[in-house]
């Protein structure tokens, strides 16, 4: 007859449960896998796969009972794990947004917007249309897989344990928000330039002819120069963007490292 005992039981759950909330906070906050048009019964199907996957060559969990207080602190400990992992690769591709949002503000389109449900927000139609384009790309260039590749590499960079986290994370996760800020203007400075190259050339006509309606000529003009010149550098965004998504999988990396706590 077959029996069970509680402590056998207790180290199976463990062996599951907690690398699943790792993954699932991960998925969460991930983008493209995050994203709330991605099924939530897929979701949870991916969730679990990958955990069975992964789970039997973790190796030896805490001897913790899950129910627990400490049980319950790993538990949430796991999860944050998850949550700023996917935070650090979602940093590419607000960062992308950035960029559109600062060419579509140059090109008079800043009021046109659309309700985004990533973010629950009104976002500009360029930086949608970029977002949307990236997204196209993470997936061409497998790196949804690359990620969970990043997320199965963190279980041993930062193996689950009973210790506290370490604050060097979190400093280390906030530094690399600047990224934000100097990625988009990176891939938005060509368009920038650009338009005010025409918004120079505009003021210049309307200096020589002050009779020229600004408004019913300067619009069309920068909207045109701005779609040709989007049209024009979209190529060149596509190794900026490949460049960030490796950087954004090796944060991903260096965030568990430093969030290890220090010690054996």
């Amino acid at each position: 007859m077959l029996t069970v005992t509680s402590a056998q039981l207790f180290a199976w759950l463990t062996a599951f449960i907690w690398p699943l909330f790792r993954i699932a906070a991960l998925v969460a906050s991930a983008p493209v896998l995050g994203n709330p048009a991605f099924p939530r019964s897929a979701k949870m199907g991916l969730i679990v796969a990958i955990t069975l996957v992964v789970s039997p060559v973790l190796g030896p969990m805490p001897e913790v009972d899950p129910g627990s207080a400490a049980g319950l602190l790993i538990l949430a400990q796991q999860v944050v794990i998850g949550i700023a992992m996917g935070l650090a690769m979602r940093v590419v591709f607000v960062a992308v947004e950035m960029a559109g949002s600062l060419i579509g503000l140059q090109m008079g389109l800043g009021f046109a917007t659309f309700f985004d449900p990533v973010n629950s927000a009104q976002v500009p139609v360029v930086a949608q249309f970029l977002g949307i384009l990236f997204s196209l790309v993470f997936l061409a260039l497998n790196g949804h897989l690359l990620m969970i590749e990043a997320l199965a590499e963190s279980f041993r960079a930062f193996p689950v344990a009973a210790q506290p986290v370490s604050a060097v994370g979190w400093k280390t996760l906030v530094d690399w928000g600047g990224e934000i800020f100097r990625t988009g203007l990176l891939l938005a400075l060509p368009m920038i330039a650009a338009l005010l190259i025409a918004n120079l050339s505009i003021g210049i006509m309307t200096r020589a002819a002050p009779q020229l309606n600004i408004f019913a000529v300067g619009f069309p003009i920068t909207l045109a120069a701005g779609f040709l010149v989007l049209f024009v550098t979209l190529p060149y965004m596509a190794p900026i963007f490949e460049h960030m998504m490796r950087d954004g999988l090796q944060m991903m990396l260096q965030v568990a490292r430093a969030t290890r706590p220090a010690g054996p």
